[in-house]
């Protein structure tokens, strides 16, 4: 069964265009006008060993936090149909991901319920024309969508490039792990409700 979805939003300030494959090879091609987003995302991507193809046009000119916004919207929803009902998976994951001087932990449920508690804190107001305040709030908009819990916290850092990288990377990789299909349970949903995704 292909675990893939592709997820499209038109409104008023953009228009997203999105396809995700769970069993890919961590290959993606990205473009948001945004080219620090694109960078995380390409993390997040390569790490989970997703195929991201993604193309989203803004009104950067006004506000930046529309096209991030709506980016997570369209990632989340289109990981959701992805995962389907969830049958085998393993469901939850974590990671902890340095990168030089700074070391983040991301754990994951993707139980059915979004839920997000982030603790990062970076000390420049960009990167690139990325607003750091946004960071935060992408995580939260994926993880509502995407119907998961979502716990991510920069333990200590200096560089806010390093910081945000390791939070994609440490992302991508419980990702990984909690999508991933545990051959143990035969094709079971992963609850003693016997649901996790209902759509």
């Amino acid at each position: 069964m292909s675990r893939e979805a592709s997820f499209s939003r038109q409104t008023g300030e953009t228009e997203v265009v999105l396809t995700l494959i769970l069993d890919g090879a961590g290959k993606s091609k990205i473009h948001t006008g945004l080219g620090m987003l694109d960078h995380l995302l390409a993390q997040l991507a390569k790490h989970a060993r997703f195929d991201l193809e993604l193309e989203a046009k803004g009104d950067l000119e006004v506000d930046e936090h529309h096209t991030v916004e709506d980016v997570a919207i369209c990632f989340g929803r289109a990981f959701r149909e992805a995962l389907g009902e969830g049958k085998g998976i393993f469901r939850m994951g974590h990671a902890l991901v340095p990168m030089d001087e700074a070391l983040v932990m991301v754990a994951v449920d993707l139980g059915g319920r979004g839920y997000a508690q982030i603790e990062a804190y970076f000390g420049q107001e960009r990167l690139g024309q990325l607003p750091t305040n946004l960071i935060g709030h992408f995580l939260e908009s994926l993880a509502i969508e995407g119907r998961f819990n979502l716990h991510a916290q920069v333990l200590y850092g200096v560089d806010d490039h390093h910081k945000a990288e390791a939070l994609f990377k440490a992302l991508g990789r419980a990702l990984d792990t909690a999508s991933r299909i545990d051959e143990r349970i035969s094709g079971d949903i992963p609850s003693t409700k016997g649901v996790i995704n209902p759509g």
